[in-house]
């Protein structure tokens, strides 16, 4: 009987030492998780406030960059008639018609308004300047008689 007693009390206390262990590293496992999970959405919570905050310059960056396309014609660098000038917005910014006021416009001018720090073309745009340099524009017409438009009806 000894001997079956000593064997249940060994796998008992083998038992127990087996739970605790488990509990234990259960519990530190846990805990790092946690602790991982804490520092992770801290880090998400700063990257996220960090792109917020570069959102908003960014938007306040464009934004002043459109509002400076439309003063533009208001602003003393500019050379030209106000009343001349014709915002479009893109993918150029304005085209400028000097003599127009008088009657006699003598050119036109195609502007772009740049401004940051870092001011560049997109490209698109040096394409479109490219074209103008080569001599890539031309005049069309186009009619349209509202007589024509009613008997499609």
């Amino acid at each position: 009987m000894e001997t079956s007693l000593i064997v249940t009390i060994t796998i008992i206390a083998a038992l127990a030492i087996i739970l605790l262990i488990y509990w234990i590293m259960r519990y530190i496992f846990e805990k790092r998780f946690r602790n991982w999970q804490s520092a992770e959405i801290t880090a998400w919570q700063t990257e996220l406030e960090a792109s917020r905050k570069t959102a908003v310059t960014r938007s306040r960056a464009v934004l002043g960059g459109r509002f400076t396309e439309q003063m533009a014609p208001y602003l003393p660098e500019f050379r030209y008639d106000p009343t001349e000038a014709r915002f479009i917005g893109t993918p150029i910014d304005m085209i400028i018609f000097p003599g127009l006021s008088e009657g006699a416009p003598r050119e036109i001018v195609i502007m772009e308004i740049k401004s940051g720090k870092n001011p560049q073309l997109t490209p698109v745009q040096k394409k479109l300047r490219q074209l103008v340099e080569d001599g890539m524009v031309r005049w069309e017409e186009l009619y349209h008689r509202a007589e024509d438009a009613s008997s499609d009806l």
